[in-house]
Order: C-alpha cells, then structure tokens, then sequence
C-alpha cells in the first residue's frame, strides 16, 4: 500500500467482527424459532444484529480513504449491539425467564467454548440444557430430567437469549476499546486529507 492509501480492510480478523457475526447468526436462528414472522421485533432484532456486522465491515474497507468514516460506522456497529442487547433482555422479562447475573457459571462456560459458529453455540445450549437440578442455569433448579415441550421449550428459549448476551457482552466492549483507539488515532494522525498534504510535501521537496 501507498502512503496515501494505507493498508484496510481486515476486519474478518477482528475477534469484534468474529463475535458480531456469530450473535448475528444465532439471532435469526433465534427469531425464526421464538419470535413471531408477524411481530416487527424479529425484523428489528435481526436488523440490528446485522448492521453490528455490516458497519464494522464497511467502516474497515472506508478507512483507506476516511477514518472518520471508519470512526462512524463502528459506532453505528457498537450501538446496534447495544440496541439488540436491550431487545434480548426485554424477551426475557417479558416471557418471565431470568436474565442470567454475571456471576452465572454458564456465562464463562460459554465464553471459555469459545464457539466460531452458531452451531457450536446450539451444541453447548443442548449440552447445558440436560442437567436440570445438577447445575443447570439459576431458576430452573426445579426443572425435572424429563420435562414437558413446553418446559423444555422454555428453557432453550432462556438458554439462547442469555447466550447471545453473553457474547455481545463480550463483544461490545471490544468494540469500545476499537472506537476509542479509532478516536485516538484520528486525532493524531488526521485522515485522508492530510496524508495527501504529506505525501504531495513530500515530492515537492524531492523534486
């Protein structure tokens, strides 16, 4: 690359990316199997998990001539997230299931899984879900080893939801500090504009 065109792009790198695309994954999976094709919340809930992928993707390819740009889009990514956790937590108030605390097990368990696909993810929810009274997730203790489609229903619903939390809680501070390292090398570096002051100084001074 050029002084003037900088390396971009990489953003497939980005654990940021890889955990965005996978809680994209895993939320139309989600919409498609509790929420209903009716409701505008499935179309908000994957709307918003997929601009959290799209952003961090379009911001990384526009910094090659705009890290404002590059800037922007990682915080419209950021706050997508952010507007998909609320929607999470909002389906399990509103169907009465717990919201897992941060010291739940499961919530390191997942995360030391370290799943790279939504079927990873599915694998560790079938195999959490199975324990019922001997450490399975917090209010469910009572759950029996052979529940009703109903109960069990319930319980992959509780399973998913606090999994996609878990990892966006993971992956949005990650997307903080990328914002914040953004901000602080456009302050010091500039964009686009002033590599080309730079780069035309420097072949009048060569001339």
């Amino acid at each position: 690359m050029s002084d003037l065109i900088p390396k971009h792009g990489g953003y497939r790198k980005l654990k940021g990316f890889q955990l965005a695309q996978l809680v994209y994954d895993l939320t139309v999976r989600f919409c498609d199997r509790y929420i209903s094709r009716f409701s505008r919340t499935k179309d908000q809930m994957v709307q918003a998990a997929r601009s959290g992928v799209q952003n961090i993707a379009e911001g990384s390819q526009a910094s090659a001539t705009s890290k404002k740009t590059e800037l922007k889009l990682t915080q419209v990514a950021r706050a997508s997230l952010e507007e998909l956790k609320l929607d999470y937590e909002d389906y399990l108030r509103q169907h009465k299931l717990p919201l897992w605390e941060r010291q739940e097990p499961l919530r390191q368990g997942l995360i030391d899984r370290r799943c790279k696909t939504v079927d990873d993810v599915a694998r560790w929810i079938v195999s959490v879900s199975g324990r019922g009274g001997q450490g399975g997730p917090r209010g469910h203790s009572d759950v029996p080893q052979s529940p009703t489609q109903s109960t069990k229903e319930q319980l992959f619903a509780e399973l998913s939801a606090n999994a996609a939390l878990t990892l966006l809680a993971v992956a949005c501070p990650l997307l903080d500090r990328q914002v914040e390292r953004l901000a602080k090398d456009f302050e010091s570096e500039g964009g686009f504009t002033e590599r080309l002051y730079k780069v035309r100084s420097a072949k009048r001074r060569n001339r």
